[in-house]
């Protein structure tokens, strides 16, 4: 086996020329990933030390640590595992087949000793296939990795206003999405949500909509590609999967716009009393988003509009105010509001009139109607100060 070792290293570059050849036409994966002349190189090299692994003593041993440099190249070039592996298969094949011809030109006689070697020369080469392998995940593994922290960095970077064109460019790539297109974002807050683990973002999709989510510790945040939905079949398709809070921002026209749709979808979430389960769009809350994005003129507001109101003893105060906002919402019906309110519609009328007795406003004036509509936000989504 010497012998033999050291007549097939004067042969190396023809050997390196077979393997190559075999590998590149039966494996268009090779062809398609790695250049002829890195391939080249590193099938001398990978065969020079495993040729040269029968001279030396085990703990000298050079393949395997070759092997896996090699490896991890290919996994970084995004050659298959299968082809790495087969690439061996083959290469056991050139190097026995080389053996066999040295033994055979110089001592033909030594021929049945080669042979019961053949244990030892496949055994070697499956430990290089091993070794290759191992350092090929890990090596995947670490790629993964990076290529997630980089997805999550250009998600965070587009959603943080941060985005110039060359990033939007290289988020499109990454993320597999148009730069241009209409997009939504939607802000999810989820009390005592469950650890999800991994916070990479983890693609959906909502009929022909494809969502792309954000983890963060108290919330959620989702781009949406509509396609050519529209909002209302996004509200009613996220309706099932939301358990808390939602906020739906308007649609923006590409990926360059999505930092300002976050911050329209957090004011949305905003106006959600409570912890759901609400979704609210922003185009439907408008006056409330008003309220919210200002909050120390709309507390002024309240004060000014309601401040005889909110000087009542609690249980008084509470009944008035849930008479106006019913009052409001049921759009100036005595009637339903009655029933909402479960007393007499006469009831309302009355609390009604009391109401504009204390603020000075009367429902029947739109502009008094717009200054007890904020002033009542104002109440109901600021925190009492």
């Amino acid at each position: 086996m010497r012998l033999a070792a050291r007549r097939l290293l004067l042969r190396l570059p023809e050997l390196t020329d077979e393997l190559v050849a075999k590998i590149r036409d039966t494996d268009e994966a090779y062809r398609r990933m790695v250049p002829t002349d890195d391939h080249w190189q590193s099938v001398y090299e990978a065969m020079r030390d495993g040729i040269g692994a029968i001279l030396l003593p085990r703990p000298e041993r050079r393949d395997l640590p070759q092997a896996e440099r090699t490896a991890r190249r290919r996994a970084e070039q995004g050659l298959p595992m299968d082809s790495l592996l087969r690439s061996y298969r083959l290469s056991a094949e050139v190097m026995w087949g080389g053996l066999i011809d040295v033994v055979t030109e110089e001592e033909a006689d030594s021929l049945p000793v080669l042979i019961r070697s053949a244990t030892k020369v496949w055994h070697a080469i499956d430990r290089q296939a091993i070794a290759a392998a191992e350092a090929y995940r890990r090596r995947e593994a670490e790629m993964f990795g990076r290529t997630a922290e980089r997805v999550q960095a250009l998600l965070d970077a587009l959603l943080e206003d941060r985005a110039d064109a060359a990033l939007v460019r290289s988020a499109a790539a990454a993320l597999d999405l148009p730069e241009l297109g209409r997009y939504a974002v939607v802000i999810t807050r989820l009390p005592g949500r469950p650890d999800h683990g991994d916070d990479a973002p983890r693609p959906t999709a909502l009929g022909t909509m494809r969502l792309l989510w954000r983890m963060r510790p108290d919330y959620e945040v989702s781009v949406v590609l509509l396609h050519d939905a529209d909002m209302e079949q996004l509200a009613e398709e996220l309706r099932p999967h939301v358990t808390g809070c939602a906020g739906i921002s308007p649609i923006v026209e590409g990926l360059a716009e999505l930092g300002r749709a976050r911050r329209l979808a957090e004011l949305a979430l905003r106006t959600c009393v409570g912890d759901g389960p609400e979704i609210a769009r922003l185009e439907d809350r408008l006056p409330a988003a008003l309220v919210v994005s200002q909050p120390e003129l709309a507390g002024h507001l309240s004060g000014a509009v309601l401040r005889p109101i909110l000087a009542l003893d609690q249980a008084d105060r509470d009944v008035l105010l849930g008479t106006l906002q019913a009052w409001l919402r049921c759009e100036g019906s005595a009637m339903r509001a009655a029933g909402q309110l479960y007393c007499h519609r006469n009831t309302v009328f009355n609390r009604i009139r009391r109401i504009e007795q204390l603020t000075g406003r009367s429902l029947a004036r739109p502009l008094d109607i717009v200054e007890l509509t904020l002033a009542l936000d104002a109440v109901r989504l600021l925190p009492v100060t």
